[in-house]
């Protein structure tokens, strides 16, 4: 069988890809560069012209250089799952991946879902090259439910290679731009409707599509799961600068000139050694006043986790008590009652502990998404939220925590030894598939949960309740971000890790 391609004429290219089978045909194109990297933190340009080229789209383009972390520890995924070491570049890391029914089969232009990464701001976290995020049974699923959609994955810049070095700033943020816009240009040649473009991300990928949202030209609708602005605010240019600093001292002590002329394998070194385990937004003009701009889309589909706050626990084990408690009580009106509330007492450092991670999820996750909802549901947009209770597959004693649900909605990684959480992934799935297609997922008057024990169902309100700590989070409202923030940089600042 001749593998799929597709006659791009206004890309002025052939692109050559490859078939999957899952239970049907899926076709994919992998590695279309869509941004040329000029020099070293410089912005990118859009590729709009191949020049006649037969494109080679069957391997997965370079990713960011960066440095390597396990992606299975934070998923418990066994350890005998092996993922392929992935090519990385500095200058051809800004690629995309299409994944689609059979061209030849599409009747009328399909939705279109962009999906960005997570993983802190410094590393590719579960790619589809990993195998963990491919995408093929999410579009496999659609075409069986005769719902085709189209599933575009987008790489970027990441950690220093983002940050830059003071001069053009949030690099990564532009990359993405450049790749929606790619998107909305390019992707009617593969069968997409380029006005009907659903973008979300997970984690790091849904603080970024939360800022697309405020920043760039509008999509239909957008998912942002376990993350948003409010997971990581952008933050002043002299923080920014701090960090420069410290790596530009850190080259030069390794024997290279600067940040901008070090070699990428000293600039990984000088991350590991200066321990840079997530990098942030920096403020500009656009992203100023975030938290009052509205989100320029329709509908929205957001939601948390149980145990978001997993990826802060190695870092928050090394405090006493005492420092826990301590942090509370910057605030002389509201720190004793937010620290009895979580159960915060000098002399009990693992309840202290708990509830530092306690307030940690529901300050930086669960409140989230009850201010970015009732801020789209005022501008009379559709809201859709969610929770994700079900456990993870391989240790359920370490619950629906952070990321758990990549491995439900991709299933990627086999989950046929466990029903229920493949019952979890295959609902998951479904209702992602509407949501893409512009059917409601569920009533917009409930939230939809998805386990414990492989069972997914809308829930009310009190139910809701009976699941996260509401009351909790009325209270943090009342005090005031400006009450919190300083107690959740005491204890989370520089603690984050995806190896817990």
């Amino acid at each position: 069988m001749a593998p799929p391609e597709v006659h791009h004429a206004a890309l002025n290219a052939t692109f050559k890809g490859i078939q999957r089978e899952d239970h049907v045909p899926v076709h994919q194109y992998l590695g279309i560069k869509y941004g040329s990297i000029p020099a070293r933190f410089e912005r990118a340009e859009p590729v709009n012209d191949f020049a006649g080229a037969v494109v080679d789209a069957t391997k997965y383009g370079p990713r960011c250089p960066q440095a390597e972390i396990d992606v299975r520890h934070l998923l418990r995924i066994p350890e005998e799952f092996e993922i392929a070491p992935e090519p990385e570049d500095e200058f051809e890391c800004l690629n995309l991946e299409i994944t689609c029914p059979s061209v030849s089969s599409v009747k009328q232009p399909l939705p279109v879902l962009v999906w960005i990464h997570g993983g802190s701001q410094i590393v590719t976290f579960c790619s589809a090259a990993s195998k963990i995020c491919d995408p093929t049974k999410l579009v496999a699923a659609s075409i069986e439910a005769g719902k085709p959609i189209i599933f575009v994955s987008i790489n970027y810049r990441l950690n220093i290679f983002s940050f830059g070095d003071g001069k053009e700033k949030n690099l990564a943020l532009k990359d993405q731009q450049l790749g929606i816009e790619w998107v909305r240009n390019n992707i009617a040649s593969f069968g997409g409707d380029p006005a009907n473009i659903t973008l979300s991300g997970e984690s790091a990928g849904a603080i970024y599509t939360h800022a697309h949202l405020i920043t760039s030209p509008p999509v239909k609708r957008a998912v942002l799961a376990s993350g948003s602005l409010y997971l990581s605010s952008p933050l002043p240019v002299e923080r920014g600068d701090g960090l420069i600093k410290t790596l530009e001292a850190k080259v030069q002590n390794l024997d290279q000139p600067s940040l901008r002329e070090s070699s990428v394998e000293v600039l990984i070194q000088a991350l590991k050694e200066c321990k840079v385990n997530t990098m942030w937004l920096q403020e500009e003009p656009e992203l100023a006043n975030w938290e009052t701009k509205p989100e320029l889309v329709e509908e929205l589909m957001i939601g948390d986790t149980e145990y978001e706050s997993v990826i802060w626990r190695n870092g928050i084990e090394t405090l006493e008590g005492e420092t826990i408690a301590a942090a509370f009580e910057s605030d002389e009106r509201w720190g004793s009652k937010l620290r009895k509330m979580y159960h915060v007492v000098p002399d009990r450092p693992t309840a202290a502990k708990l509830g530092a991670l306690d307030l940690v999820h529901d300050a930086r996750y669960t409140l989230p998404v009850e201010m970015v909802a009732e801020k789209l549901k005022a501008a009379n947009k559709r809201v859709y939220k969610y929770v994700i209770d079900q456990p993870n597959p391989w240790q359920p004693s370490s619950r629906s925590h952070h990321a758990v649900d990549l491995l439900f909605l991709f299933d990627g990684v086999d989950l046929s030894f466990n029903p229920a959480a493949q019952a979890v992934g295959k609902e998951m799935r479904q209702r992602w598939i509407s949501f893409v297609s512009g059917e409601a997922p569920w009533g917009a008057d409930s939230r939809f949960a998805y386990g414990p024990l492989g069972e997914s169902k809308e829930i009310n309100e009190t139910q809701f309740a009976a699941r996260r700590r509401v009351e909790h989070c009325k209270v943090l409202r009342e005090a005031g971000i400006g009450v919190y923030l300083p107690i959740l940089g005491a204890l989370t600042a520089g603690r984050i890790s995806l190896l817990n």
